[in-house]
């Protein structure tokens, strides 16, 4: 029998860019077990509700992460006006799916960039990270921000966009494109890309639905699970269907996150197609008194937002469960088995936000 070790792997490693600490148990090279210890961000973001107004929690909320700052604040404004039955304009929900999409397309940007890195192959970052400044262009022209947009409100969004800026947006997204073609061919039919990911981590179907999987990690085991089919914001009215693989290995989840991008270019040019004329905000009077649970699909897969009310200005509570809670279970399942070299790639592939995570 060989010797076991036990190898200290993170907070800070030169791969990952995310603060995740694993204690790998190690049979000469071969991972046999992998214990996490999560708790090196907390920030106590969740506990400000009590003492911030609802409406001005909305930025704090923004700030859980800096990828998918657009998601939490609609999560959070969804809550607040099924709890307050507000209906806002139907202009408001296109310019929310609108901003969503494009956050999905930043976020998968940055990722394939890191997965690059993580492989060596540095030109080919660049060449994601150049393409995906042309998204973060967009969001600061039509919200001020590049990051944080500040656009979320309770009742609708604060900034409209013209017909001249939608119209860019199409151009810019199509512009994309073709750009993205000879990027994902280098991911999808580079040998070298192939031998890292083939077989690396495989998860399947029945095994991610058991641990809890969600997003691009669930859809790469084959499963058709997308929360934005439940019709929230403007949904119900684009046409689209969950991107999936069968694989369930670290290539197929690569792919997966690279149609997505495809998808997200077509949802946002059929929300500009077809975005109402009409107002983009309604007035909120009054406090909310209730609680409401809500779901939508962040980039990394299906987040959870639960709100509860108590007819003052301030929330009672406030409490978000993000994607990377539900992966970080499968992922220490996947590790079982692997090459201690190839740890930093397999975590890499589940898209860590532990600052998500951690709040």
């Amino acid at each position: 029998m060989a010797k076991q070790s036990i190898v200290p792997f993170g907070p800070q490693h030169p791969v990952l860019p995310e603060p995740i600490h694993l204690d790998l148990v190690l049979e000469d090279e071969v991972v046999v077990k992998a214990v996490p210890s999560i708790g090196f961000v907390h920030r106590g973001l969740e506990k400000l509700v009590e003492t911030k107004d609802y409406k001005d929690y909305v930025y704090i909320a923004e700030r859980v992460c800096g990828i998918c700052s657009f998601g939490h604040g609609m999560g959070y404004c969804q809550c607040l006006e099924k709890i307050m039955n507000i209906e806002i304009p139907r202009r408001a929900a296109y310019l929310r799916t609108i901003w969503v999409e494009m956050s999905r397309v930043h976020s998968h940007l940055l990722w394939l960039g890191l997965l690059a890195d993580a492989m060596g192959f540095e030109s080919l970052f660049m060449q994601c990270w150049r393409l995906r400044e042309k998204i973060l262009d967009m969001f600061d022209a039509t919200t001020g921000g590049r990051i944080i947009f500040s656009v979320n409100c309770v009742g609708g969004v604060l900034k409209d966009m013209d017909t001249g800026m939608l119209l860019k947006i199409v151009d810019t997204v199509n512009e994309m494109e073709k750009e993205l073609r000879p990027i994902a061919e280098a991911f999808l039919r580079d040998l070298s890309v192939g031998t890292r990911l083939h077989g690396l981590g495989i998860l399947k179907p029945d095994q991610a639905r058991l641990m809890g999987a969600v997003g691009p990690m669930l859809r790469a085991s084959g499963v058709a699970y997308d929360t934005r089919l439940l019709g929230y914001a403007a949904y119900n009215d684009l046409d689209f269907e969950p991107i999936t693989a069968a694989e369930g290995d670290s290539f197929a989840r690569c792919e997966v996150r690279i149609h997505e991008i495809y998808q997200s270019f077509s949802l946002i040019r059929q929300a500009v197609e077809k975005i109402p004329e009409g107002p983009i905000c309604v007035p909120v009077k009054g406090n909310p008194n209730g609680e409401h649970f809500m779901r939508i699909e962040q980039p990394r897969g299906e987040a959870i937002y639960y709100v509860k009310a108590n007819g003052t200005k301030f929330v009672e509570r406030f409490r978000l469960r993000t994607p990377t809670t539900n992966n970080i279970p499968p992922m220490l399942d996947m590790l079982k088995g692997c090459q201690l070299a190839d740890v930093p790639l397999l975590i890499l592939t589940i898209d860590p936000c532990i600052s998500c995570t951690e709040r």
